[in-house]
């Protein structure tokens, strides 16, 4: 069984929104590998705390990082924490990132943000299932999706529907037109999980944030150089999920 940790950075609004892009990293890692990946994390909390002084049980949840003063840190040293946290990721070769990026700029009125880009999502995380390209190359293994505290029913009946129609567009090349690929991979409904009580959904958070700072990077952000802090993840970047993208950042 493979689990898949998601969260998002940007809001899905078309109108009046004050976001671009709307981000989705999923960190994917193997039930065989779940107590090394936790356990890893725990670790790095500890180091955390001994070196930077963060508490254990303080949330890493960057653009509050960034943009507030969580545990009464220096901006500069939250910088470090995410950044070591991106670095942290990048060791665990055991797990892959799936990454989506939604820009809304031009987009048609009834552009559905949100459904486009976990539709896109769950696709990838079904497809890297079924050629058993995720680390442990474990083929015949299913997968199941936990999120932070959002989507709720949208996110349950995006999945059941999936489960039932899921019409794939042809390649371009061989011309138009949809075939109908039920997922078959993912089991159960998304699980919401409370970020305060989920390292791997904080880990998600981060990737997700420097993912969106990749393409539309705040004021701090550029004075210090960190907008291509995402690319420090290139080690476990999934990046089958995109043939056009280095990264294997699925566009939207």
């Amino acid at each position: 069984m493979y689990l898949m940790y998601v969260d998002e950075s940007g809001d899905t609004g078309l109108v009046a929104s004050p976001t671009r892009y709307f981000c989705l990293s999923g960190i994917v890692v193997h039930e065989s590998r779940w107590r090394d990946f936790i356990n890893g994390l725990i670790a790095f909390r500890r180091t955390l705390r001994n070196v930077y002084g963060l508490p254990l049980r303080s949330e890493i949840h960057a653009a509050e990082f960034i943009n507030g003063r969580p545990a009464n840190l220096d901006r500069h040293i939250r910088l470090a924490i995410l950044r070591n946290t991106l670095d942290e990721l990048a060791k665990m070769n055991f797990s892959s990132i799936t990454n989506v990026i939604s820009d809304k700029q031009a987009k048609p009125a009834d552009y559905d943000v949100f459904q486009s880009a976990w539709t896109t999502l769950f696709q990838r995380f079904e497809n890297t299932l079924g050629y058993g390209n995720f680390p442990g190359k474990f083929r015949n293994d299913f997968g199941m999706v936990f999120t932070d505290a959002v989507g709720g029913k949208k996110l349950m009946r995006l999945v059941r529907r999936m489960s039932v129609f899921n019409f794939v567009p042809h390649d371009p090349r061989f011309g138009g037109g949809a075939r109908n690929i039920p997922i078959r991979k993912i089991i159960e409904d998304a699980h919401s999980k409370d970020s305060e009580e989920s390292l791997p959904i904080q880990m998600c958070d981060v990737s997700a944030y420097f993912l969106y700072q990749r393409f539309a990077p705040n004021s701090y952000i550029r004075r210090q150089r960190a907008q291509k802090y995402f690319d420090r993840l290139l080690p476990v970047l999934n990046r089958q999920a995109s043939r056009t993208d280095p990264l294997g950042i699925v566009r939207l």
